[in-house]
């Protein structure tokens, strides 16, 4: 599945990372030292509000300081554009299938939470909203997810050997080699129909794991919107990364 446009940045094995000031940026600066890394680069992690930057392991800070002063209205533009932060908590609104939602804390209820037009109710304290509503997302990202999958496993005669919701930081979803299904639970605020989409994709995977003419065939069987919602998770989904 596609990778996210000014995404999330999760630290894989041979990675470190620090966050310290840097002299010509006003705020901090993610450092991560990768043995991957063949160069210095720059990345906007959409969900912490901040610059990543990547050296090699035998590459100075100053390879880094030079990289960023180079791009730093590059930079500046970026973290600008960035949708604001929304809290998990009561008043806010937050997207549930592409529409907004406003969270509403009620008292009693014993700490439920469910969906009224328009609203996300909670009960109990309000000082617990956030928890209990950001539960709430992912067992309705899970309960959804479930639904496409095996209407889309039908269509195709495949089947898959399990599935998993994460707060996904590098794909929206992916298909393993066994057959595991991953999606990020935050696709339940996407419209419905791009939802499908991402779901489609990975559910293709297990005839084609991978990304040939056959596989687009296949896909193509499943969903008619591949251009308008790989537009639309290029466009909005680095704002999906800002709730929670």
């Amino acid at each position: 599945m596609d990778q996210f446009e000014d995404g999330a940045v999760s630290l894989q094995q041979g990675e470190t990372e620090q966050l310290l000031s840097c002299p010509v940026l006003p705020g901090p600066v993610l450092w991560r030292r990768s043995s991957r890394a063949q160069r210095v680069s720059l990345r906007i992690d959409a969900r912490r509000g901040a610059v990543v930057d990547t050296l090699p392991q035998r590459a100075g800070r100053q390879a880094g300081v030079a990289l960023l002063a180079t791009h730093a209205a590059w930079v500046r533009e970026k973290l600008a554009a960035l949708a604001p932060p929304i809290a998990l908590e009561p008043g806010s609104e937050v997207p549930l299938g592409g529409a907004l939602h406003v969270i509403r804390a009620v008292p009693g209820h014993a700490g439920d939470t469910w969906l009224r037009p328009g609203a996300i109710i909670t009960g109990g304290d309000a000082a617990d909203a956030p928890a209990r509503v950001a539960q709430f997302l992912r067992d309705e990202a899970q309960r959804r997810i479930e639904v496409l999958v095996a209407r889309h496993a039908e269509t195709l005669g495949v089947t898959w050997r399990r599935l998993r919701l994460k707060d996904t930081r590098s794909r929206w979803g992916s298909c393993a080699p066994d057959g595991t299904l991953a999606f990020s639970w935050r696709l339940v605020m996407a419209p419905g129909w791009v939802l499908d989409y991402v779901v489609a994709h990975e559910v293709a995977h297990l005839r084609e794991l991978n990304h040939s003419p056959r596989f687009w065939d296949t896909l193509q069987q499943l969903t008619p919107n591949r251009e308008a919602a790989v537009a639309w998770l290029k466009e909005n989904g680095p704002a999906l990364l800002r709730v929670g």
